[in-house]
């Protein structure tokens, strides 16, 4: 290692210590013969004394230091003097006096200062993602991703689930927004589809007898964009074998219940409260209620049940699935399904927190006869059904269990746990409402040469 310790962690109790701590340059002061830096890294800040009198070709290098310079520093630990101690810091009592200085790498002058508060433009941040992470307030919310990950880790792995990770280059069955299409090089005019969620493979690993998955998986809608929107997002998806909308329901608060407790210490009170579509719409005038007020809690969870499982496209003059077409409906309806298709109620349930959706899911179809009839009410044939979900389909002649599950929009929690407005906060690299990557300039052009791999032509715009 280029260090001995890092620059969050050293106290009073290292006084006398010789360390070597690297960094970059947060802030310069000069005081006559003393020049006074604060070194930052991930940890924290320790401030640094650079004395002519100590050592007078140390002290001229530090004078060359500019702000975010990346610097290797030899030193050894004193206490500060009486006051002139930082309680702000966890460092605040001690500062480490130069013995030996290396400039590790330079930098130009920051298009923007290196602090919490900024007045520059979101799409000027994005451009400069990378110095827009070094600040903590936006680091803190990659660390917040990172606990956030283990505590869903160690709760579904304690609860007897598989991690699994499915395609992400699969087919294209569109049903619900657009699919991100990939030309195939190998296979001319043909496309793979960036997944919208993993819902098929997902199911058919219930066939293969995985019992219980989960996946944090990355997910792609070519969607208009809003705050809690993006092209790419990344969603827990879990699937269970051999369970009702009660198993569901209970693991979730339970999962929820440790992840409030170990990042907000807070006790979530379990069960959540539960509003039926019809209940929640007439209310409030909304499936995706803010219960805040009337529970009195920074936090408030509530299950959406009882959806309709179909819904009419007025432009299409047919029946659609309001939530996907592998939903099953309410075993009380099934006697109602093809007479009275607007008045079947689905199995599926939506989890809702402080007004937005955090989760969404539903126990699925498990017998062929029921999924035909199905996609017969939303106007698919057997043969378009069989070009669409043949391998699902397929798939379950071989012995489906009854399984359900749901997904959980984990740049949605992070933004409500990080008090976030925009998911954009808690999302490394970002795209713009209009789709665009401003730190990479994605999407852009491509060669003509690529092209022609792709056996790909490009309209030519009309003048």
């Amino acid at each position: 290692m280029l260090r001995t310790h890092t620059c969050g962690e050293l106290n009073i109790n290292d006084v006398g210590k010789e360390v070597i701590l690297c960094g970059w340059v947060a802030a310069r002061r000069d005081h006559g013969k003393l020049i006074f830096i604060d070194l930052r890294d991930r940890s924290g800040i320790t401030q640094i004394v650079f004395a002519a009198i100590k050592s007078s070709s140390v002290y001229q290098k530090a004078e060359g230091l500019r702000n975010e310079f990346v610097i290797k520093v030899l030193g050894k630990v004193e206490k500060r003097p009486q006051g002139t101690i930082n309680p702000k810091l966890s460092t605040g009592e001690i500062e480490v006096v130069a013995e030996d200085l290396e400039i590790l790498s330079p930098s130009l002058t920051p298009p923007f200062e290196i602090e919490d508060e900024l007045g520059v433009t979101e799409e000027m941040r994005l451009k400069y993602r990378y110095l827009d992470l070094r600040r903590r307030k936006i680091l803190n919310n990659f660390i917040l991703r990172s606990r956030l990950y283990k505590i869903l880790r160690d709760f579904l792995s304690a609860e007897g689930f598989i991690e699994c990770e499915t395609p992400i280059l699969t087919k294209s069955t569109p049903e619900g927004a657009r699919d991100y299409l990939v030309p195939s090089r190998l296979n001319p005019g043909q496309f793979y589809a960036l997944p919208q969620s993993p819902q098929l493979f997902k199911q058919i690993l219930m066939v293969s007898g995985i019992e219980k998955y989960y996946q944090i998986a990355k997910c792609f809608r070519d969607e208009d964009l809003r705050a809690d929107r993006q092209p790419e997002f990344t969603q827990l998806d879990l699937e269970l074998s051999f369970v009702e909308e009660e198993d569901i329901f209970s693991l979730t608060e339970r999962m929820m219940q440790k992840v409030f407790k170990e990042i907000k210490n807070i006790e979530l009170k379990i069960p959540f409260l539960r509003l039926s579509y019809k209940e929640t719409k007439e209310k409030y005038n909304t499936d995706k209620p803010d219960l805040r007020k009337e529970t009195k809690s920074e936090f408030s969870f509530v299950w959406i049940t009882d959806f309709p499982l179909f819904e009419y496209n007025e432009e299409e003059k047919r029946w659609q699935s309001q939530h996907h077409p592998f939903t099953a409906p309410k075993e009380e309806d099934l006697a109602i399904l093809e007479t009275n298709p607007q008045e079947v109620k689905a199995r599926s349930y939506d989890l809702v927190l402080n007004g937005m959706e955090i989760g969404s899911g539903s126990i699925r179809i498990h017998r062929s006869d029921l999924q035909e009839i199905i996609f017969k009410i939303i106007g698919i044939n057997k043969e378009e059904a069989k070009k669409r979900f043949g391998f699902l389909l397929e798939a379950f002649q071989f012995g489906a269990p009854p399984h359900g599950g749901i997904a959980f929009g984990l740049d949605r929690l992070l933004a409500i746990l990080a008090n976030e407005e925009s998911i954009r906060e808690v999302i490394l690299f970002p795209k713009t409402q209009k789709a665009y990557c401003p730190l990479t300039e994605a999407p852009s052009e491509v060669e003509e040469r690529q092209l022609k791999e792709l056996n790909l032509t490009l309209k030519k715009p009309k003048i």
